[in-house]
């Protein structure tokens, strides 16, 4: 499947849109500065098991670092996958914890 993530400051989101354009999943954030907290993540039942999460996961992150922001990991999702993801460890601010 090929995803495209796009970012609408506007609904102070990111969307994954499939080839037709449907919606497959979102992230949505908030910005303040040079900060960025990622406050949830959802996936359109119709594509779940498909990567929709990881492929956002790794869109918002790229997006964060290529605007040299810092992460807060609100999103249980997000703090999951960070987990399994060090790699970005550094664009993380490191005096939060994650919310369950």
């Amino acid at each position: 499947m090929d995803l495209t993530v796009t970012d609408v400051p506007d609904r102070e989101r990111f969307e994954a849109r499939d080839e037709t354009g449907a919606l497959a999943g979102l992230v949505t954030y908030q910005l303040t500065g040079a900060i960025i907290a990622y406050t949830h993540t959802e996936v359109d039942p119709a594509f779940e098991g498909r990567g929709v999460g990881s492929t956002l996961a790794r869109a918002v992150m790229d997006d964060a670092r290529a605007r040299g922001r810092t992460v807060v990991p609100i999103c249980p999702f997000l703090a999951d996958w960070l987990g399994r993801h060090p790699e970005y460890a550094d664009i993380v601010a490191r005096s939060t914890r994650k919310l369950k």
